[in-house]
């Protein structure tokens, strides 16, 4: 299986229109990979505060268009990474979208865990309240994004939902990039799945992001991490060994705190 992580850079001199365009573009150039991956928040930037009621969409708004769209034209499925999806009925949502390779929507992600410690998107946006997987032809895939890689019962639970690759993108500071690349492993080790990780470039509101978007093995081994800037990180992996490494190491069978058990 072949997964494209496309490590966008967000910075103020560019519009939001002329950046989803490019974005696009760069969308339908992955034509020949199985899974492409944009980071979180990359049409406004994660920390970009002040531009999350001007620039929030609607679900089927604009950027759900175009990338419904470049999916269709690439034949690839497509985690666009998140938008500020402004519900009509409700306060704003940090919302993934994946797309079919027909450029249908198959899932919406709003973001369980805001970040903010509250200010920021923890009091500008909402929070999401349901786990989402995603079954492509391959694998099966556990949505989460950014700061949900803190909390590890997150992922236990898409694990015990059928997740064999986990898929985060974000919009990580550079000044906690040591956390990124450790949790990612951790996340990877404690669940025996692959973790594909996608963050921006650039600076969001005069926050250097930490681009090093990285791909992790059900071991912790990490088969390949980008830069700081802007590039495109392709690697190829097998996911059917996530059903091998479970098997000859099967940790997974030995939990037993969190579990609903009869008689308990």
């Amino acid at each position: 299986m072949r997964a494209s992580l496309l490590q966008v850079a967000v910075n103020e001199d560019e519009s939001v229109e002329s950046r989803r365009l490019r974005v696009a573009g760069m969308v339908r150039d992955q034509a020949g990979a199985d899974l492409v991956v944009l980071p979180e928040l990359w049409t406004t930037g994660a920390f970009a505060y002040e531009e999350f009621g001007s620039e929030a969409e609607p679900l089927e708004g604009p950027t759900f268009e175009a990338m419904a769209k470049a999916a269709s034209d690439a034949g690839v499925w497509l985690h666009a990474g998140s938008i500020p999806e402004r519900d009509p009925e409700g306060p704003l949502y940090n919302t993934s979208l994946v797309f079919s390779p027909s450029g249908e929507l198959v899932a919406a992600y709003r973001k369980i865990h805001r970040f903010g410690f509250d200010k920021g998107e923890a009091v500008l946006m909402g929070a999401g309240d349901a786990l989402v997987t995603v079954r492509l032809p391959h694998t099966v895939v556990g949505v989460a994004t950014c700061y949900d890689l803190r909390f590890p019962e997150l992922f236990r639970g898409l694990v015990d939902a059928g997740a064999e690759t986990l898929v985060v993108p974000a919009g990580w500071p550079e000044r906690r990039r040591s956390h990124w690349t450790l949790l990612a492993q951790a996340r990877a080790v404690e669940n025996q799945s692959f973790v594909l990780a996608c963050g921006t470039a650039g600076t969001h509101a005069g926050v250097p992001q930490a681009g090093h978007s990285i791909v992790v093995d059900p071991w912790g081994e990490v088969l390949a991490e980008a830069g700081p800037g802007e590039q495109i990180l392709t690697v190829d992996f097998d996911p059917t060994t996530v059903a091998g490494t479970r098997e000859r190491f099967p940790a997974l069978k030995d939990r037993v705190l969190g579990l609903d058990r009869p008689g308990r």
